[in-house]
């Protein structure tokens, strides 16, 4: 029986469909995006991102975000319209992976453009790219290591 059992459970688990992980999903599962998550659903954007896409989210880190005053992250926090802005200036329509990446401006979500330097390094205004190409079914994640600040 018990060998029925671990057949019957290995033949579900082959079949079964892997798990989709958007780009909420797959922040928080990296775990080093909280005080991000956090953000996202203080300023009402989880279904956005959990939404069809594709986009291209520029991440900031925990430790980006503690390099924010304290008072001045609670208080960005606390007013979502700002927040929301902020926000939506780290994601750009469409799934851009690190080999397509090019020097020059990018229209971001919230309508500002980000400026993209690509000499010595990929740079998103004046936050360094870390980490690129973070596939997620909805696009893909390129971690940043400062939280960028709309124009």
């Amino acid at each position: 029986m018990k060998k029925h059992v671990s057949a019957l459970l290995l033949s579900l688990s082959l079949s079964a469909p892997a798990f989709a992980a958007d780009i909420v999903d797959t922040a928080v599962s990296a775990g080093s995006f909280n005080t991000l998550v956090t953000a996202v659903k203080a300023a009402g954007l989880v279904d956005t991102l959990k939404g069809k896409g594709p986009f291209t989210v520029f991440a900031p880190t925990d430790e980006a975000f503690a390099k924010i005053p304290k008072a001045q992250l609670d208080a960005l926090l606390k007013d979502k319209a700002k927040l929301s802005a902020v926000l939506t200036y780290h994601v750009v329509p469409g799934a851009v992976m690190a080999k397509d990446v090019k020097a020059g401006s990018v229209k971001t979500v919230q309508g500002s453009a980000l400026t993209v330097k690509t000499d010595g390094g990929v740079m998103v205004d004046s936050a360094k790219v870390m980490k690129t190409d973070i596939k997620a079914d909805n696009g893909v994640i390129h971690v940043i290591d400062s939280v960028i600040m709309p124009k």
